[in-house]
């Protein structure tokens, strides 16, 4: 068994421009601070002309009367994305907006994953390489900020990506070179020394895990102190059924929501995860454009364990067999693969970390299924099997003991 360790330099981070396209309004650009106090143009203040202000207005699934509200700006989507898009255009600038979501903040994705905010497995040559490094980093920044009021939703582990055979030991070798190629620093550890060195190993804190549940929380309290100037809104519980398009020009004024209208007078966005394809091709259903958005729903399983106390982890870690799949999720030939119902083949590699409430978290699986989000205990049990193939303690505790004390994220 091998293992590599990464430490990450502190490269200069160079903020980006970024613009507000819409064919008939005047395009402002702004550098980015992320989550910062401010954003400039020219130097200068960020100011767009004065708008009409609704009176927020937070919507619950107890809500049943319709009602029609006009803002700058209309996000469709509660997770992560939605909720820095609307912090950016609050600290930014003067626009009102709002949010919509047919759930609450932390229902989808944001809320099921693991929170791995990881370079270990990436690669340097790769097409979004600077988009991840450039996303590490403003997280790194967000989590200054977050201390500073007394939360911390960034977890400092590290990272261990771990190989079991010759073929997977040779590969971290090469990603040990390529990674320091990249001016990061990693390590490559032989089994023996792993043996060594852990549990007290240091990798270094550098990779890390992201608490959404309180990254959220803390964004989402940020944004809503905006509400008291009329400049954002949520409408949660309350799925958006169609655009809104104006008769003289066809241009997207709007959202209608099963209890609401939100028109916009600068744009909608659309940062609704995977429903974001059927939403975005509503845009164009009277064109003669043919858009292709390749985004599909991705279905994984994580085991939770709560209060477990067999053994800790002091690092995140990763088998190599997981950077596999990523590039082919569905291999059939996999040998870590179990066959499910209607000829999907979901694939099964070991995640495994401890939470910030001493939860030991486990995974994890990958398959496209739509939008189901029944649980499978077979696939349940394959993570489970999986997982004691890495830590033999586990093989002597049978999951029906932990039935009182299992969660599920899907």
């Amino acid at each position: 068994m091998a293992s590599v360790t990464l430490h990450i330099q502190s490269p200069p981070l160079n903020n980006d421009v970024v613009s507000l396209p819409r064919n008939h309004f005047p395009i402002v650009t702004f550098k980015t601070t992320f989550f910062g106090s401010s954003l400039t143009a020219n130097g200068k203040p960020l100011s767009l002309p004065k708008t009409f202000r609704t009176q927020p207005v937070i919507t619950s699934s107890s809500s049943s009367s319709s009602s029609t509200h006009t803002f700058d700006v209309v996000i469709i989507g509660a997770g992560i994305i939605w909720l820095t898009i609307a912090r950016q255009f609050l600290i930014g600038s003067d626009l009102s907006v709002a949010v919509v979501d047919k759930d609450v903040p932390c229902s989808g994705a944001t809320g099921a994953g693991q929170g791995y905010l990881w370079m270990v497995h990436k690669e340097p040559e790769s097409d979004t390489w600077d988009l991840t490094m450039r996303s590490y980093k403003l997280w790194q920044m967000f989590a200054e900020k977050v201390r500073a009021q007394g939360l911390d939703p960034l977890q400092e582990l590290g990272s261990l990506l771990v190989g079991r055979t010759a073929k997977e030991a040779a590969t971290l070798k090469k990603k040990v070179k390529r990674l320091s190629e990249a001016g990061l620093r990693a390590e490559y550890l032989t089994s023996d020394a792993l043996r060594l060195k852990e549990p007290e190993l240091e990798v270094g804190k550098d990779d890390c895990q992201l608490d959404a549940q309180r990254a959220v929380a803390f964004i989402q309290k940020a944004n809503r102190h905006f509400s008291i100037k009329g400049r954002y809104a949520e409408f949660f519980h309350d799925p958006v059924t169609g655009l809104l398009r104006s008769n003289s020009s066809s241009e997207v004024e709007g959202v209608r929501t099963f209890k609401n209208t939100l028109y916009s007078k600068k744009a909608v966005i659309v940062a609704a995860g995977c429903w974001s394809g059927s939403l975005a091709h509503d845009l164009f259903r009277e064109s003669d454009i043919l858009l292709n958005v390749p985004v599909k729903p991705r279905k994984g399983h994580l085991v939770v364990l709560e209060n477990f106390s067999s053994f800790r982890l002091d690092h995140g870690l990763m088998e190599m067999g997981y950077v596999d799949h990523l590039h082919d999720a569905l291999d059939r030939k996999s040998s870590h693969s179990v066959k499910v119902e209607e000829g999907q083949t979901p694939s099964v590699s070991m995640t495994a970390t401890m939470d910030t409430m001493g939860n030991l978290v486990l995974g994890s699986s990958r398959q496209f299924t739509g939008y189901n989000t029944k649980v499978d205990e077979s696939i349940i049990n394959h993570i489970w099997k999986r997982t004691g193939e890495f830590f033999p303690k586990l093989k002597e505790l049978p999951l029906e003991d932990f039935t009182l004390d299992r969660k599920v994220r899907i």
